[in-house]
């Protein structure tokens, strides 16, 4: 699969370069581009197994930086937008970007098996994980976050699409929740957010 036609690889590259020093100070305090979620009390447990089957949960990601998206493989636009763009975040962000954790919650579990989200996020480069729950899990981990979603039926024939939200979830190294990142935000506020959570010692 490609990435977004809309993301033009170089320019980006460029752009991020340029802006590659607006990182915060080791002794500052963070300013997000995003919509700051420090100290909420939702978004704080993340418990469901990967694409392999094994459980996974925010513990085993501290020490990185994790950008949580919950989507599906079939989605047409945004899903595939925001995960090519990630990819070339993190490409951009050298050696730091392999600190980061891209994490993507099929909202679709009917219909995306463990064969297909291990193929579909091997599209968007290393440091990334797919997760697949149950519906009762999916459930109870989008109520967590506050996520909707909902089943649309074809007009055409017996299939359906998924409604759901577009937004990413930014955690610091520690596992806590800290940013909220609306679908088209842009490259170089994710690349400015994840710098500052980067800075935050676990």
């Amino acid at each position: 699969m490609s990435h977004p036609g809309s993301i033009d690889r170089r320019s980006l590259l460029g752009l991020l370069g340029l802006s590659a020093l607006a990182g915060c100070q080791p002794n500052s305090a963070p300013s997000f581009k995003g919509v700051d979620l420090t100290g909420v009390s939702y978004a704080q447990k993340l418990e469901l197994p990967d694409a392999d089957g094994r459980p996974r949960s925010l513990a085993d990601f501290k020490g990185k930086a994790v950008v949580l998206f919950f989507g599906y493989t079939q989605c047409p636009d945004v899903c595939p937008a925001t995960l090519g763009e990630l990819r070339l975040v993190k490409e951009a962000m050298g050696k730091q970007g392999e600190q980061v954790v891209g994490l993507f919650v099929t909202v679709d579990p009917e219909r995306d098996t463990p064969e297909l989200l291990r193929e579909y996020i091997a599209n968007f480069g290393p440091g990334m994980v797919a997760l697949r729950g149950s519906p009762e899990q999916t459930q109870a981990v989008a109520k967590e976050f506050k996520v909707f979603y909902a089943k649309v039926p074809s007009k055409t024939g017996p299939g359906y699409t998924m409604d759901h939200t577009a937004a990413s979830f930014l955690f610091d190294t520690t596992g806590k929740v800290r940013v909220y990142h609306r679908y088209g935000a842009g490259p170089e506020a994710l690349r400015h957010d994840l710098t500052q959570l980067l800075a935050v010692k676990p």
